[in-house]
């Protein structure tokens, strides 16, 4: 993806660090920081600067609708994927003969709003099997009354890619009218969704924009194809995707747009907006292809490494399907953090189980120096 001297010259804080956590925290490039300097000198024009903002917002539907395959009206943005899923319950308005099926590799964002839904629908675990997700078990959840197939194309726990075309066609043969959700929070920015990789047969596609997208927090991407913009219209109140939302009978109706427009329901996160449209328009400059062809043959040596090193893999590293995650689990697990972060190696570490994310401004001298220390530590 870069040079030695790009790489200095666009992301500065890399300097003396080897950062592996990206899908935690990604790291922004230097244009990610100029687009919010541009954001705050907008804003201090007070509405004057409103024009710029509105302009900036349409140039990273343009961009985000791009990278998730879509076209630019089919895209809209709200404040996190919490927020999306949300909106979404809102919209399938399930009631208790409704079914839900989620994995157990899903973030919680994409898996809790079905239980806590009021009334509450049967929520169906689709669980996985040595870390990976088998469409036949999927097969086995899916009835006349499943409403919903909530799934992460890549998964934030071990790193796990879905089978998206078995998923698709076990879920139309099984539960035609079942709507199908994908979380790509872990792919967007990472991974190409274009072409013939586009998310073909996805109802919504949602992803969070900090981490792999180069932004910051507070925003998220929404793309619903046109052909469920009816039926994926949230009921929720606000004003700004409304198309009566000062018209005379406003306070006798209130008139949504329909599907991705209805999820932005308030005031847009324009700092979050300008960030990702600059993050996503670096990685679109860097060539997508060639970020995602790096970055996994940088995982692939993570993994022949750590495999070497006798360290079991939460999810078995597949060439056909790459990510860039990787996990495993460790008693020793706390020991390994600790020693890790002093050496400057940035990992995510949680309930025994440790976390690397490569994405493309990473380097083979990374990879090399996190394997180093850990065959001291194993």
């Amino acid at each position: 993806m870069l040079t030695e001297t790009t790489r200095t010259r666009d992301f500065p804080s890399l300097a003396g660090r080897t950062y592996l956590n990206t899908a935690a925290e990604g790291i922004p490039p230097r244009e990610t920081g100029w687009a919010l300097e541009r954001y705050w000198a907008d804003k201090c024009q007070g509405m004057r600067g409103r024009e710029a903002h509105f302009a900036e917002m349409e140039a990273c539907r343009e961009v985000a609708a791009e990278m998730v395959g879509l076209e630019a009206e089919e895209v809209a943005f709200c404040s996190c994927s919490s927020e999306a899923y949300n909106l979404l319950a809102s919209a399938l308005s399930l009631g208790e003969s409704d079914e839900v099926v989620v994995t157990d590799l899903d973030f919680p964002a994409g898996a809790t709003p079905w239980l806590r839904a009021q009334p509450s629908p049967l929520v169906r675990l689709w669980r996985s099997g040595h870390g990976e997700l088998e469409p036949a078990d999927l097969a086995a959840l899916l009835t006349e009354r499943t409403r919903l197939v909530q799934v992460s194309l890549v998964s934030f726990y071990n790193g796990h890619r879905l089978d998206w075309d078995e998923v698709v066609e076990t879920v139309r043969q099984r539960a035609p009218e079942a709507v199908l959700a994908v979380d790509v929070t872990q792919a967007l920015g990472r991974v190409v969704l274009q072409g013939a990789e586009a998310l073909t047969g996805a109802d919504i596609i949602i992803s969070s924009t900090h981490k792999w997208a180069l932004g910051v927090h507070g925003g998220c991407v929404v793309g619903i194809p046109r052909r469920n913009a009816e039926r994926l219209t949230t009921r929720a109140g606000g004003w700004f995707h409304l198309s009566n939302a000062f018209e005379a009978d406003r306070f006798d109706r209130a008139v949504s747009k329909a599907g991705a427009a209805s999820y932005a329901v308030g005031m847009p996160n324009f700092p979050a907006i300008y960030a990702l449209n600059a993050g996503l328009r670096y990685l679109r400059e860097q060539g997508l292809t060639e970020v995602q062809a790096r970055a996994d043959a940088l995982t692939a040596r993570l993994a022949a490494g750590l495999t070497d090193l006798g360290v079991g893999l939460m999810c078995p590293w597949r060439v056909e399907r790459p990510s860039g995650i990787m996990a495993f689990q460790h008693e020793r697990s706390s020991e390994m953090h600790a020693a890790l972060e002093a050496e400057e190696i940035h990992v995510m570490h949680h309930a025994g189980r440790l976390r690397m994310a490569v994405h493309g401004y990473n380097t083979e001298a990374d990879v090399d120096r996190f394997l180093e220390v850990m065959r001291r530590l194993v």
